[in-house]
């Protein structure tokens, strides 16, 4: 094992002059073999005229076999092309003796050059078909053991990727299917799921990989089910698409991806109503670095826009989203002109500029500040930027002659209980009311509900806590909330923008609501980790629950009302809401106007109050310079007191 580790340890030129010398010694051994089968006599090893004969054919063999490009091939990965010049090689070789004896006039028998080829494929062929079967099997049991779930194509060619690096050492296949139990494929045994777990202890597994990337998303979660009380580390290989097009391979595994626990399966989207508002549009899109905002603009650039605008205030987030753009527009042979413009949707002037500049005929209006405890701590900019940054931007639209915007809503603007939310349920009432009055823009929202990997999601914050060993921080213990992956979530919105009449306030269907604090449960299990807690104090990493912070609530509704219809859609809904005329509305943000820019946050909170918007705060003004003024205030009177 040390010596063969050590040869397959030489430089390439040093591994090809022993491999060409190890030939030289199997033809000499061929030729030699085949004439005392033929002649059964040893005193024939004397003959000067057989040796030569085959001293001038053993360097013309291995010549032939050069270029044939059997010393290209890598021994340990030797493949059908190795084969077949190993066959040629052998061919030329003994047309080489035939015609060698034949001009030295030496009497070699006929029936010697059948024997010598023979003997030549098994040497030659066959000492490189056993160390390749030695390298798959004695050299790689030093890896990691780990069970490959899912015998299929996919599992074949992960293990043969596998056998290939030292990581790793697969011992076992799992797999559903009854006629490929029982089976061995490339010397792995192929078990039953049911076993799973004297298996994982058999050897102590810590990782299951698991390779069904073309299974539905429910059948995963199934399998995720199955395994997640083992407590081992799940990792799976990419998606089928990525290893069709090659941009990733078998043995790039990773860890399961969360949308994959949820059990829920996008639907394919209408390709009529994803190009709609967009081929051969001008398209802009603001908040185009965002999380909602950069997937938006994926999927739009698919669908072959005349151009696409990309509006937003980062300048990182517009330099990188503008460079992934074009460098997809360039491989994909797309000739979309994509122009990222800088700016805030706080400035009307600078918004309609653009609109007007370069035609934009569609908006996706996705720039708003989201994160609901930091609205909460800065909530003048939070109703600048998301309630007046929509009302400019409509006006801008408007002025532009757009001819559709659509707006990115949340969950959180039904029955709000935190200012985040009630500004957004705020700028839909905006749309609404543009929508009633006559004009040429066509107004409508998407409202949906978490989506999986944005900025501020529970996922990658869960994902690094249990990398740094713990603990896990969920805010409540019964807090749930509704999930979705980015690339369907804006595929939705466009196809339900596409749907607007004008004025239409769009609920996308976010499945089942998911308790958390189960979701971290599940995390921490298929991380190959135990939860700690009162009933198992030898776990490995400890919920802890920190409690509900400003504005936050239990529960996300997505309906005000039971007036919901469906749509031609089946994951598209419409809800039909209250609504203001933009003679009562542009009086509330008169008064909001003059508040915000008084800082008057009683106000603010009294107008977001009266307002119709459900608007029923869980916690006072939580707005730090608010506060802190209130502290400033309060230390003072305190002096005066002192003082007089």
């Amino acid at each position: 094992m040390d010596f063969l580790q050590h040869v397959f340890s030489l430089p390439r030129p040093q591994k090809r002059v022993l491999s060409v010398c190890i030939d030289s010694l199997f033809l000499l051994l061929a030729f030699w073999c085949a004439v005392l089968v033929r002649l059964d006599d040893i005193s024939v090893l004397s003959n000067s005229s057989y040796w030569g004969v085959i001293l001038p054919v053993v360097p013309l063999s291995i010549y032939g076999f050069v270029r044939l490009g059997l010393y290209r091939a890598v021994l340990r990965y030797i493949g059908l092309q190795a084969l077949v010049a190993i066959i040629v090689g052998v061919i030329f070789s003994t047309t080489c003796l035939v015609i060698v004896a034949f001009y030295a006039e030496v009497n070699v028998p006929r029936t010697v050059p059948i024997i010598y080829a023979t003997f030549s494929l098994v040497f030659v062929g066959g000492a490189r078909a056993i160390v390749r079967s030695f390298v798959g099997t004695g050299m790689k049991r030093e890896g990691e053991p780990v069970i490959i779930y899912g015998a299929g194509v996919s599992g074949r060619q992960l293990l043969t990727s596998l056998v290939q690096s030292h990581e790793y050492h697969p011992f076992a296949f799992v797999d559903d299917d009854v006629s490929l139990q029982g089976t061995v494929i490339q010397g792995v045994h192929v078990h039953s799921p049911y076993i799973i777990k004297k298996l994982i202890k058999q050897k102590s597994v810590n990782k299951v990989l698991l390779a069904m990337p073309s299974a539905s998303r429910a059948k995963r979660q199934e399998i995720l089910a199955r395994l997640e009380p083992l407590s081992v580390q799940v990792l799976t290989i990419p998606a089928m698409a990525d290893l069709v097009n090659g941009t990733k391979l078998y043995s790039d595994i990773k860890e399961v991806e969360i949308d994959d626990l949820l059990g829920r399966d996008a639907v394919n989207p209408r390709e009529d109503l994803l190009s709609a508002n967009i081929k051969d549009k001008v398209v802009m899109v603001t908040g185009a670095g965002g999380s909602i905002g950069s997937e938006l603009c994926r999927q739009i650039l698919k669908q072959s826009p005349k151009k696409l605008v990309l509006f937003e205030l980062s300048e990182f987030a517009l330099y990188a989203i503008d460079r992934e753009l074009n460098a997809t527009a360039k491989e994909l042979g797309l000739n979309v002109r994509i122009l990222p413009m800088m700016g805030s949707v706080q400035r009307q002037n600078r918004v309609q500029a653009i609109m007007e500049s370069f035609g934009v005929q569609t908006v996706y209006h996705a720039a708003a500040y989201k994160h609901v405890p930091l609205v909460e701590h800065n909530v003048v900019e939070g109703v600048r930027n998301n309630v007046f940054g929509t009302l400019y931007t409509a006006q801008a639209a408007i002025a532009a002659k757009v001819e559709t915007f659509v707006l990115v809503s949340t969950d959180k603007a039904v029955r709000p209980t935190n200012v985040m939310g009630t500004t957004k349920r705020m700028a839909e009432l905006v749309l609404q009311a543009f929508a009633k009055e006559s004009n040429q823009t066509r107004f409508c929202m998407v409202r949906f509900g978490n989506v999986l990997g944005s900025s501020g999601s529970v996922v990658p914050l869960f994902r690094n806590q249990i990398a740094n060993g713990g603990p896990v921080t969920v805010t409540h213990p019964e807090i749930t909330r509704f999930f979705m992956t980015i690339p369907e979530a804006s595929q939705l919105v466009i196809q339900a923008g596409a749907m607007g009449k004008g004025g239409d306030v769009f609920v996308l269907d976010m499945g089942k609501s998911v308790k958390i604090v189960d979701l971290a449960k599940k995390m921490i299990r298929l991380s190959g980790y135990e939860v700690r807690s009162d009933k198992n104090p030898d776990g490995d990493i400890a919920i802890e629950f920190s409690g509900l912070r400003p504005g936050e609530k239990l529960y996300e509704e997505l309906l005000i009302g039971d007036d919901v219809t469906g749509t031609e859609h089946e994951r598209i809904m419409t809800a039909n809401e209250l609504y203001l005329s933009w003679a009562e509305y542009s009086q509330i943000l008169e008064r909001l106007d003059v508040a915000c820019h008084e800082f008057d946050h009683e106000a603010i909170r009294d107008i977001l109050l009266s307002t119709p918007t459900g608007f029923a705060p869980t916690d006072g003004i939580c707005d730090l310079v608010y506060q802190q003024k209130a502290k400033n205030s309060t230390a003072a009177k305190k002096i005066i007191n002192l003082v007089s």
